[in-house]
């Protein structure tokens, strides 16, 4: 050794790792067999498999609900509390029942959650969102109907929305809390025109 320079490092010997596990074992003799997804040891040497979040598929359908008068539309909103005690204003909408088509679905959740009696006169489409609920993943698809209102009371809605107000359509498109949903107004309103 040469002074002022650092000793050089020993090779290992062929055919084994720095480690000194041989090059052909198999995985699980390095501990990098099953299970581990290939990830790196963490402190004191134990392993730390990647936790996996379960995925589900939702589908629901909702409407939205209009009704002329004189002044112009009027699309109905229903408002429930946000995990963070917010008050959002949405269109209705739920889930597909077994043996129920989207366009029953529809019909029957704009009943439930607002109270008012409505017709499908056109597809709006569908939205498609992913969000988490209780370390769940949900991968939602939500069908759309424009639908005429034709009778029923607000008041008579499920305890499920805090509450529900018609508004002009212009103002709807703006009071939507989430994208997808306003995006969806627009189409109303394009029809509607």
């Amino acid at each position: 050794m040469t002074a002022g320079r650092p000793p050089r490092k020993r090779r290992p010997a062929s055919g084994t790792r720095a480690t000194g596990t041989p090059k052909d074992a198999p995985k699980d003799a390095s501990g990098g067999g099953k299970g581990t997804s290939g990830s790196r040891a963490g402190r004191g040497g134990v392993r730390r498999t990647p936790r996996k979040t379960e995925t589900r598929t939702e589908v629901s359908a909702g409407g939205v609900v209009y009704r002329r008068e004189p002044d112009g539309v009027e699309v109905v909103l229903a408002a429930r509390r946000t995990r963070r005690g917010d008050l959002a204003w949405g269109l209705a909408k739920g889930g597909i029942e077994v043996d129920e088509s989207p366009q029953e679905a529809a019909v029957r959740e704009v009943r439930e959650e607002t109270g008012i009696e409505a017709e499908i006169e056109a597809s709006l489409g569908e939205t498609r969102y992913f969000y988490v609920w209780e370390d769940v993943r949900i991968r939602k698809t939500v069908h759309f109907f424009l639908m005429r209102a034709t009778g029923g009371d607000p008041g008579d809605r499920d305890d499920e929305m805090e509450d529900v107000q018609w508004f002009p359509l212009e103002r709807a498109l703006k009071r939507a809390a989430y994208r997808g949903e306003r995006e969806v107004l627009g189409r109303a309103a394009e029809m509607l025109r």
